[in-house]
């Protein structure tokens, strides 16, 4: 079983940056690949990037590419998130997710294990 906690989230003026943690426990997280999700008010879950087991593929949505970076480092059992360049647009509740080796995806569909999420707001 895996526990997925994030955070780092907060309350940030546009044009800011965070970086969103997500931290591992009961297993290590080298066979995952994992996945960074968000939801917004009234919207429904959206993926913004994942990053493959080994670090090797990377994806982004066409909204935050250049402007968020994914990373992990297995020995910390944690994966990143560089947020930067915020947007009013980007405040939502962001969730981490993990599947064992099934490749990295913008979809919820694969991932089994799932976050309680940290919120991510934008406001002047």
């Amino acid at each position: 079983q895996v526990q997925l906690v994030e955070s780092g989230g907060y309350l940030v003026q546009p044009g800011g940056s965070l970086r969103l943690s997500c931290v591992a426990s009961g297993t290590t997280l080298d066979p995952y690949d994992i996945g960074w999700f968000r939801q917004a008010p009234g919207k429904e879950r959206e993926g913004v990037s994942c990053i493959s087991r080994t670090g090797s593929r990377l994806l982004y949505a066409d909204s935050v590419k250049g402007r968020f970076t994914i990373s992990r480092d297995n020995a910390r059992n944690t994966v990143y998130l560089q947020v930067n360049s915020l947007r009013p647009e980007d405040t939502a509740v962001y969730y981490c997710a993990a599947v064992r080796a099934f490749g990295c995806s913008l979809s919820e569909r694969p991932y089994t294990y799932w976050g309680k999420g940290t919120q991510v707001t934008v406001s002047s």
